[in-house]
């Protein structure tokens, strides 16, 4: 195959504008989203998790995740500080804060933005925010560029670098399937302190409200979510800071997509033009290698007329 420098460029200029003009990116977008009027979430009440790991035993059934070497009753691995995997959507941590008697314990699972950071980042829509409040994900559409795992400000998508062929990124779905089916997540439906509690998003944020007037002294004035990177339907309650229990407290209330709108615009066209150019590459590889092909011939038979 032989290939110009000309044609080369003139193949990725073609790509430039088709992917430029022939397609908006659908990365991020400029526009604010209030979410969905029904959208449900659950609420955590930290105040009341006693660091059982009933949610992780549920959460590993109905997802039929596998199970861990240590059974779910051995309290001793909170010990360490752990996150969520490609085998464990969710995981309990016990924190100790100082001038607190007795541990805080905070359940990590994904927050289910309002406006998610991984959806703004995948440009092939493989994560997808749903009218349920749920953000789930599509492996038939991913493409394993991991973008969703940087993107996110709460580091939890995980990959599955275990798996050669068919690798996904895997996290919490808020057991969207049992949702469509007017089931609880199985976390909510296993707690026994009700320290979860599924509803609408809006009505979580009236219960939370509540509380925080009803016992003024026991809870931080915070209802963390209700606002952090435009908005989670996981919401927090929490009668110590949330910066000591490993919560960020620098998101700010600016969603996603309006941060990276402009940088993310641009992963379409990149996108567009990676095979063009690895075709460009591959061409001007095999053009080297018929040109080297015929020196080697022509210097044959230079060699075989001296003989002669």
């Amino acid at each position: 195959m032989s290939i110009s420098r000309r044609k080369f460029l003139g193949w990725v200029g073609a790509a430039g504008i088709g992917s430029a003009v022939g397609k908006s990116a659908r990365a991020a977008g400029n526009k604010h989203f209030e979410g969905y009027q029904e959208s449900l979430g659950v609420l955590h009440d930290m105040s009341r998790c006693v660091g059982c790991r009933s949610c992780e035993a549920a959460c590993c059934k109905v997802n039929e995740l596998p199970v861990p070497d240590k059974p779910f009753t051995d309290t001793h691995v909170l010990d360490e500080e752990r996150r969520t995997t490609a085998k464990t959507y969710t995981v309990v941590n016990k924190y100790h804060v100082s001038g607190k008697i007795g541990p805080s314990f905070r359940k990590i699972q994904c927050n289910h933005c309002v406006e998610p950071a991984c959806a703004s980042a995948c440009f092939v829509k493989a994560f997808k925010k749903t009218e349920t409040g749920a953000v789930t994900y599509d492996a038939s559409l991913c493409v394993g560029c991991r973008y969703c795992m940087i993107a996110c400000p709460f580091e939890i998508p995980a990959y599955e670098y275990h798996e050669s062929l068919t690798p996904r990124v895997m996290k919490c779905t808020m057991c969207h399937p049992r949702l469509t089916k007017g089931q609880l997540p199985g976390c909510v439906e296993v707690c026994p302190t009700e320290a979860l509690t599924f509803g609408k998003r809006e009505d979580l944020l009236i219960i939370a409200r509540e509380r925080i007037r009803k016992y003024p002294g026991k809870y931080m004035d915070h209802i963390y979510g209700e606002n952090e990177m435009g908005g989670t339907s996981w919401l927090y309650l929490s009668n110590v800071p949330f910066s000591g229990i490993g919560m960020r407290d620098d998101l700010g209330v600016t969603p996603a997509p309006e941060l990276t709108s402009g940088a993310l615009s641009v992963v379409p066209l990149v996108a567009g033009l990676w095979p063009v150019f690895l075709m460009g590459i591959y061409a001007i590889s095999k053009r080297k290698e018929i040109i080297f092909k015929e020196e080697l011939d022509e210097a044959a038979r230079s060699r075989t007329q001296e003989d002669i």
